[in-house]
């Protein structure tokens, strides 16, 4: 597609806005009932969300990954710890999480620091896995070269076996849940004109302070 053709996609947003009013003041309750209208929509896959991070040299990486749980503690899912963004998490905590629901004309960023999440609370979330999905944890050595996919259906084949007779599948050592703990949270609601409605929560001494940002 030539430059042209992608100045004149356009998508023209409605003129419900988003008002201060109407957020509140608290950015968790305000997501809350976005994420609820998002799913009511019958929006693909909602709980989408990207996750950016960087590495020792600042250079940055993205990734989708699922939203699995959210409360005034922060924004969790869950992964492989030994894949690049665990990686990277682990030397540096500092991530960017984005919710772009589209067809409702909104977006979320996060900001905020993550960290492991206890093993219980992995342990909780593994069991309600899917067995097919439980034995994936064991079989992908995320992140890391394999051959070919044989190789990584050897391997799941290989874990299907080790716990053929076994009713539950364990979690994997390397497996489990971080926390995102947010100290900013902008909203956006697209607007008519490109006039964009932009709220801002930043997180100082344990208060949320809203400001409006221009679009």
């Amino acid at each position: 597609m030539n430059a042209d053709r992608l100045a004149t996609l356009r998508a023209e947003y409605a003129d419900a806005g988003l008002d201060e009013s109407a957020a509140g003041d608290d950015p968790i309750a305000l997501f809350a009932r976005w994420f609820d209208e998002a799913v009511a929509s019958g929006l693909h896959e909602p709980n989408a969300m990207a996750v950016a991070t960087a590495g020792r040299s600042g250079a940055p990486t993205v990734r989708f990954v699922l939203l699995k749980g959210f409360d005034a503690d922060g924004f969790s899912f869950y992964t492989n710890y030994g894949s690049r963004k665990s990686r990277e998490l682990d030397a540096d905590p500092r991530c960017g999480l984005v919710f772009a629901w589209h067809p409702m004309g909104r977006q979320v960023r996060v900001d905020g620091a993550a960290a492991r999440m206890s093993a219980a609370e992995s342990d909780a979330y593994f069991a309600t896995r899917p067995r097919e999905s439980q034995l994936g944890a064991w079989a992908s050595p995320q992140s890391e070269i394999v051959a070919d996919r044989a190789e990584l259906d050897r391997a799941y084949t290989e874990a299907a076996e080790r716990f053929a007779d076994a009713d539950t599948v364990p979690r994997p050592p390397h497996w489990g849940g971080w926390r995102v703990t947010p100290y900013t949270i902008e909203f956006w609601q697209g607007r008519v004109g490109r006039m964009h409605d932009r709220l801002r929560y930043e997180r100082t001494d344990g208060e949320w302070r809203r400001s409006r940002l221009a679009p």
